[in-house]
């Protein structure tokens, strides 16, 4: 293997806003912050981290790149219930009725979807 992935970006006017949200999400911590630039990763230090960046503009289209989430350790009504409960929402982009994921989005609107069944499912 030549490459790993080492990051995934997330673009945020208030990036303390969802570094807030995806730590409560995946029950991470902020690892770093550099120039404004925040990154989270796992407890136990393992890689990929997500750099919350931050950027003067709001998101205005879809997402081309976003994050599949699974439920684990919990059925994923329950995890959808958490989810927004911790500040996610519904969004629609155009998935039609009949998928079997929830497409939600964070705080600031960065979709990312709950798969339907969840890793003890698999």
């Amino acid at each position: 293997m030549t490459s790993r992935i080492a990051a995934v970006a997330i673009d945020a006017i208030d990036p303390h806003l969802v570094v807030e949200f995806w730590c409560a999400v995946l029950d991470w911590k902020v690892v770093e912050e550099d120039a404004g630039i925040i990154s989270i990763a796992p407890k136990d230090g393992a890689w990929p981290t997500i750099d919350i960046v931050p950027v003067p503009e709001s998101k205005t289209l879809k997402n081309r790149l976003h994050l599949d989430l699974r439920a684990d350790g919990v059925t994923t009504e329950r995890e959808l219930e958490r989810l927004i409960s911790l500040g996610a929402s519904r969004v629609d982009v155009g998935q039609g009725q009949d998928v079997s994921w929830v497409v939600l989005g964070d705080p600031e609107g960065n979709e990312f979807c709950l798969l339907s069944r969840s890793v003890q499912d698999l």
